[in-house]
């Protein structure tokens, strides 16, 4: 038991798991037991939210830019880092239109009822994102106008600068604070998880682990597709590079960030490989690299956008060209906003299901939880094969890209 308390997260939870399974298989009733502990899990999940989206996405735009920086590194950097994120929450969608996760589930019972889809044209839904009062909006929940509310505050308090620097200190510590609950509420994840995951397994059925299988592929097979052909193409035609040399030098890093799953884990190696394999500079990887560790996560964006599918496929929404414009927002934001969070994955996937679907849709959390570790691997070696994607070209473009060391 004490070997297992000190075991690193994906393990706990990975037991959590194998536990639940049982416990849902053997006693149901035991299942029902343990049930409220399950509900307070995603009550403090909840109770995250609107604080956690309100700091992060707010301090992620705050730290965009550095006035200690180069403004042209600054300005290529981050117009790289929306670009290549938007990219992937676009591929992300693309995926999962064509392979329709939860799609062909009929008797989907982990809600109970199913949600209701509301009839909304573009036009009354892009006006519905701002809110004509923010109080309101963080009282009801209404995440979508919390996140413009967010980027119209970061972008103010880039422009003021100076001016702002305490509100801007106020939003860092704000930030920081949140990522520690943030890691309290993770830390007992593996009991909120086994919980569910007992209450789970009564009520799936075969059909619906067929469609978990088929959201797993969805998004690994995305990843690597995206991952084949957006940072090739850059490479090639923007940066004109040798694609082949790129891949060689960067799979240490890939490695380190495939088995950790963790980019500040890998960022160390990042830099290295920047410095001696691939030839950036410094004053360029010593700002990108960091600033990319912190707010460019391509493989997030596509793992939320095929959440955002699978959901409303489960629970009978209609993907509608407004709602599909709505997941690339919201993984492109999100994504932004889940750097550093301990737990991201699941705590993002929260956020998003419950704009999407509301409370109901939160049953759905521990089917998450379960498959993540299957997701998170190719997820974070995506993550770190576009930051240094982003630091070659930036450097390749300042004329800082010491080109004898990459074609070495």
């Amino acid at each position: 038991m004490k070997k297992l308390v000190k075991a690193p997260l994906w393990a706990q939870i990975l037991a959590a798991i194998v536990i639940g399974v049982l416990i849902g298989v053997v006693s149901p009733e035991a299942a029902e037991v343990l049930s409220p502990l399950g509900d307070i899990f995603l009550n403090l999940l909840k109770m995250l939210i609107v604080p956690l989206v309100f700091f992060s996405i707010t301090n992620g735009i705050c730290k965009m830019q550095n006035g200690k920086q180069l403004r042209s590194v600054g300005g290529r950097i981050v117009l790289y880092y929306v670009a290549s994120s938007a990219a992937a929450s676009i591929f992300g969608v693309i995926g999962g239109l064509i392979t329709q996760p939860g799609k062909n589930i009929t008797d989907f019972a982990l809600a109970g009822e199913a949600a209701e889809a509301a009839d909304f044209s573009m036009i009354d839904n892009i006006i519905s994102w701002f809110p004509s009062n923010i109080v309101k909006a963080m009282a009801e929940g209404n995440m979508i106008q919390i996140i413009v509310f967010c980027l119209f505050l970061g972008v103010a308090l880039l422009a003021l600068g100076e001016k702002a620097s305490m509100v801007i200190k106020f939003i860092d510590e704000g930030n920081e604070i949140m990522l520690k609950i943030t890691e309290y509420v993770i830390a007992i994840s593996p009991i909120g998880i086994l919980s569910l995951m007992a209450s789970m397994v009564s009520t799936v059925s075969g059909a619906m682990m067929k469609e978990v299988i088929v959201f797993i592929a969805t998004i690994d097979v995305t990843i690597v597709i995206f991952a084949l052909i957006f940072y090739p193409l850059v490479l090639k035609f923007i940066g004109h590079l040798k694609v082949s040399k790129f891949f060689k030098e960067a799979s240490a890093s890939m490695l380190v960030a495939f088995t950790t799953t963790s980019s500040a884990a890998t960022l160390p190696v990042s830099i290295k490989v920047a410095d001696e394999k691939l030839g950036c500079s410094e004053k360029v990887y010593g700002f990108t690299l960091p600033l990319g560790n912190t707010c460019n996560m391509d493989g997030a964006a596509i793992q939320f956008a095929v959440v955002a599918i699978f959901a409303c496929n489960l629970f009978g929404i209609p993907l509608t060209a407004e709602r599909i414009f709505q997941f690339v927002f919201l993984s492109l934001i999100l994504s932004i906003g889940a750097a550093g969070v301990k737990g991201a994955g699941i705590i993002m996937s929260t956020i998003i299901i419950q704009t999407l679907i509301g409370d109901a849709g939160l049953t759905l959390i521990p089917i998450i939880a379960a498959v993540w570790p299957t997701l998170d691997p190719f997820a974070t070696c995506a993550n770190n094969v576009g930051d240094l994607t982003g630091t070659t070209i930036v450097s390749k473009s300042l004329g800082m890209l010491n080109e004898d060391v990459y074609n070495s």
